[in-house]
């Protein structure tokens, strides 16, 4: 691995994607993206007792599709990185009990997918590890009770909210030669405008994911023409229009091939407020949605930003602003 400016690394050695896994719940399954992600849930209970056990079931089922599409088990797996967005990720520790690989727990907030991606790159750039498995989860329901308003509450949502993704997204990445491989990071720093409300978070990380991509053009001198996508996390219909304007501002123009998870997952009709949300938002649009048209050639090089909120309910409480953090992950097709 090379260190390149302030904030980016360009890995060396091939590292490889070798296999992808997903699960997600009835709305997400239901919107344009629904023929794309392997494993669909009917009920948000996904056959559990509680909502919680709910989402550990979805990190499970997307972790066993990842694993049975390569015929691997859990032995097969060097490191386990996962994190999700309950209380001391309970969700990513109580199913890195189950698998027993050796495990880093990690946390980002919605950015997490990408934070657990790069460094698992680095780490089989490294020789550190040969098979490594991420993963991570979010859950309306479970998000909901701890974050905002428990949906039991009913309580009206601002126009500006988003709806939190219900899914998981697992990958392998691997030495073992594969039609996609990741070729660079660019890691997030903290960024804070002040923002308070909770139920805005696109207008919070909007600035964190315009702080990530800069970085990541000047680091590796790049513009917005060097991809056939650039694609953020979570922004929604509020925060997607803010970075678009905050990169111009800085001189990139990403008017013609940008798009966010968030506005991707779902239909404006689903009821979904300003847009998706989540740990699971950008994971099962990328391992998902984007890994199937890179495989097919329909893509060749794509940057994902994911961006996360890093707050809880007492800092909300005591009238904190939010701050924010984004990671960009650069994955490329391998030409046969």
């Amino acid at each position: 691995m090379r260190f390149v400016g302030k904030q980016s690394w360009l890995f060396q050695n091939d590292v490889f994607i070798y296999s992808t896994g997903t699960a997600v719940g009835p709305k997400e399954a239901a919107g344009p993206l629904g023929h794309t992600f392997d494993i669909k849930y009917d009920d948000l209970h996904c056959g559990e007792k509680n909502w919680e056990m709910a989402e550990r079931k979805l990190m499970n089922s997307a972790i066993e599709c990842c694993l049975g599409k390569v015929n691997l088990k859990s032995e097969d797996i060097d490191l386990f990185l996962a994190g999700d967005l309950l209380n001391q990720n309970v969700t990513a520790n109580y199913v890195a009990r189950e698998n027993q690989i050796p495990f880093l727990c990690m946390f980002a907030a919605c950015s997490t997918s990408m934070e657990t991606l790069a460094v698992a790159s680095s780490l089989i750039d490294g020789g550190f590890a040969n098979k490594i498995l991420t993963a991570v989860s979010s859950h309306k329901a479970t998000a909901e009770r701890q974050f905002r308003y428990p949906t039991e509450f009913a309580g009206q949502k601002p126009d500006t909210a988003n709806c939190t993704v219900t899914g998981s997204g697992a990958i392998i990445l691997s030495k073992e030669k594969g039609a996609v491989k990741i070729t660079a990071a660019t890691i997030g720093k903290v960024v804070d405008y002040g923002i308070k409300n909770p139920l805005d978070m696109g207008s919070a990380m909007a600035p964190a994911a315009a702080d990530t991509i800069v970085a990541h053009f000047h680091d590796l001198n790049r513009t917005p023409r060097d991809y056939d996508l650039i694609v953020t996390g979570d922004l929604s219909s509020v925060g997607a229009p803010i970075l678009r304007q905050m990169l111009l501002g800085e001189g990139f123009n990403i008017q013609t091939n940008y798009n966010d998870c968030g506005l991707m997952v779902y239909r404006k009709d689903q009821g979904v407020f300003a847009g998706g949300s989540g740990c699971a938002c950008s994971a099962v649009v990328t391992y998902g949605y984007l890994m199937k048209e890179l495989i097919a050639g329909n893509l060749k090089r794509v940057l994902v930003i994911a961006t996360g909120a890093l707050l809880n309910p007492i800092m909300v409480q005591q009238n904190e602003t939010i701050p924010t953090i984004a990671h960009g992950v650069v994955f490329e097709r391998v030409e046969s």
